[in-house]
């Protein structure tokens, strides 16, 4: 979201509360196809408000019963936003990628290797499996990963190959800027960057494509420098969940990595990619006080690390379908000092190289920077 600067208050404010309690479509068919489970932002849909895409949730229960209507869209792809029956913002519907019209030449359509989110970065899980999503007693109670490949809309490992033929298409065909390679956790030390490694090196083989690896902190610091290496430049390790006892009752597997070695991961990475080039996703909403999301995100900035905040989401189909989500009111008491505090660091969203934090379409935070600036 980092084309907002001077941003009204009033579209802000829009954006935040689009993102805490959802939208309602009367044309659930308009523009680019919602996504529905899988990683990432699972049961959303990319609009448009003032010149900015950001991820708004559709499929969720909260959205059903949404205030804000989106009209069905002319043939342009605008639509008028409604808050019951009055009008109050013009928005619009990012049409589909032309890249996903494609398929490789063994007959995997390209959007099953990769998907667009927001306006122009190119988004895959590799390894569409998890070994905390396999096991119940151990997986994250909000994740979805096993959705998509479950429903046939992906593919269980997208091989360098494919990756490198997609994303060379995505940039031609539709302006993509910057990639995220994300990975479920595979069964290895390395919790997932030697696959991040091989893939990152073959798309930067075929295409000068800025790129942010994600995945869990692996067993040794090492792998920092070899993902580098490899052609990533910026890198995601997320915490999601901050206060050590919700994330035991929430995420039992990966609450084995405690946080205190994510900071270590952190400190190191850092020391690679360089301040503001590494992030994490913290999940508003899901019992974290504010104060608790505020406290650990200035440890963070303190060590150059960008506290990619986002509302959290509640997905059809996972344990948590039936938790709210967090209020407007909460996400900015969270947001508007975060956007200062990253402000005042110098960390602002427009200048990270790749990655989520830089694309901004699933938090309002990088139009709260700007308040402060």
């Amino acid at each position: 979201m980092n084309s907002s600067e001077r941003m009204p208050a009033s579209s802000r404010q829009l954006m935040t509360e689009l993102q805490s309690v959802g939208l309602r479509l009367v044309d659930p068919s308009a523009g680019a196809a919602s996504r529905r489970g899988g990683a990432g932002p699972s049961d959303h849909k990319a609009v448009t408000i003032d010149g900015v895409t950001i991820m708004v949730p559709v499929h969720t229960s909260t959205a059903w019963h949404s205030p804000f209507v989106a009209a069905a869209p002319d043939a342009s792809g605008a639509s008028a936003l409604m808050r019951g029956t009055i009008p109050i913002a013009n928005i619009s519907f990012p049409r589909a990628p032309r890249f996903y019209a494609l398929q490789t030449l063994d007959g995997v359509p390209y959007s099953h290797i990769a998907t667009l989110h927001g306006s122009d970065v190119l988004a895959t899980t590799v390894l569409q499996t998890c070994i905390r999503y396999e096991s119940r007693r151990k997986t994250c109670k909000f994740c979805a990963i096993g959705q998509s490949l479950a429903a046939g809309r992906t593919i269980a490992r997208k091989t360098p190959e494919q990756l490198a033929e997609v994303a060379r298409a995505a940039v031609l065909l539709d302006g993509v800027k910057h990639m995220v390679l994300t990975t479920g956790t595979p069964p290895t030390p390395d919790r997932g960057a030697g696959i991040l490694c091989e893939s990152a090196f073959a798309i930067r083989a075929a295409v000068n494509l800025p790129i942010q690896a994600q995945c869990e902190p692996p067993d040794d610091d090492r792998w920092f420098e070899r993902m580098k290496a490899a052609g990533v430049d910026a890198l995601g390790m997320h915490l999601e969940v901050v206060t050590p006892a919700l994330r035991e009752r929430i995420m039992p597997g990966k609450a084995a990595v405690p946080v205190s070695r994510y900071m270590e991961a952190f400190k190191a990475a850092v020391a690679v990619f360089g301040r503001g080039q590494v992030s994490t996703y913290i999940l508003a909403g899901l019992g974290d006080t504010a104060e608790s999301i505020l406290a650990i995100s200035r440890e963070l900035v303190d060590l150059g690390v960008y506290p990619f905040v986002v509302p959290f989401v509640p997905i059809s189909g996972t344990p948590l379908e039936d938790h709210p989500a967090p209020s407007p009111e909460f996400m900015q008491s969270v947001l508007k000092p975060l956007g200062a505090m990253v402000g005042a660091a110098g960390m602002r969203s427009a200048d990270i190289k790749a990655g989520c934090g830089k694309c901004g379409a699933c938090s309002s935070l990088s139009s709260y920077e700007e308040v402060a600036a």
